[in-house]
């Protein structure tokens, strides 16, 4: 199958979520918790037995009373209630970044010299920022419109999913190396054999985390939805961007390289 003559089509729909959520980044920012903010935890109960718990970040003693005033007004009793710092601070923020970076880098050298051409380096790069793009730019639309919440869960999920795609990609990359020792054509008539034999693979392993993230998303309660909101997102992202934006970029940069040397 000729996958890669819709390489335009594969930008394109890129191009169209990753605005979307650079739209919503810049128009609303991220919805910080309580990791990055602080703010107040509390949990309140009536005489007919509902239990009201919430968390809000960012608000001052000030606007805590008047919120425990309201709750106490309306019935209900107070269990428990707290002002609580951020737990993760600008410096630890900075060092993340300046971790990832580094690992991004070394990643970068890592492929270019095990597939000997850093053409497929950068293009694995490229793809591991696209999903970064993507779920960053997704949990700013969430967080304006369902209340999601960046936490210390979300760095983790952010994480986790650059390392699925990163490898995700070496996967398609390693079947493109194996095709260019044993057969003859150009890198996209090998990419597209590439694609159409490592897609069922691709598919099978990415539905059965997607079942999985799914389940603990209706199931798994409040604590834990957006992590796994975040993690679905970034596996759909990651299973994409694999076979339709690293491997398009490699064979557009094989063909700049090329004339280069012509």
């Amino acid at each position: 199958m000729l996958w890669l003559k819709y390489k335009l089509l594969y930008f394109l729909t890129s191009l169209v979520v990753i605005s979307a959520g650079v739209f919503g980044y810049f128009k609303w920012e991220l919805n910080l918790g309580l990791d990055f903010t602080g703010g107040a935890v509390g949990e309140y109960k009536n005489d007919f037995g509902e239990v009201k718990k919430f968390e809000k970040a960012g608000i001052n003693e000030e606007e805590a009373i008047k919120l425990r005033e309201e709750y106490k007004k309306n019935g209900f009793k107070e269990i428990k209630f707290e002002m609580v710092g951020p737990t993760i601070a600008p410096d630890l923020v900075k060092k993340t970044v300046h971790a990832l970076s580094l690992s991004s880098a070394l990643i970068l050298i890592w492929i270019s010299i095990q597939f000997r051409s850093i053409k497929f380096g950068v293009s694995a790069i490229l793809a591991m920022i696209h999903d970064s793009i993507v779920l960053i730019g997704s949990f700013s639309l969430l967080g304006h419109f369902f209340d999601a919440q960046v936490d210390f869960l979300f760095v983790t999920a952010i994480l986790t999913i650059l390392s699925f795609s990163v490898h995700d990609t070496i996967v398609v990359f390693d079947r493109i190396r194996e095709k260019q020792k044993r057969e003859l054509g150009s890198l996209e008539e090998l990419s597209n054999k590439a694609i159409t034999e490592t897609m069922v693979r691709s598919l099978n392993n990415s539905f059965t985390i997607i079942f999985m993230l799914v389940s603990l998303m209706l199931l798994g309660g409040e604590t834990i939805r957006w992590f796994a909101v975040a993690l679905l997102i970034g596996t759909i992202s990651g299973t994409y961007s694999s076979p339709f934006v690293a491997v398009p970029l490699l064979v557009i940069f094989d063909k700049i390289f090329r004339k280069k040397v012509n």
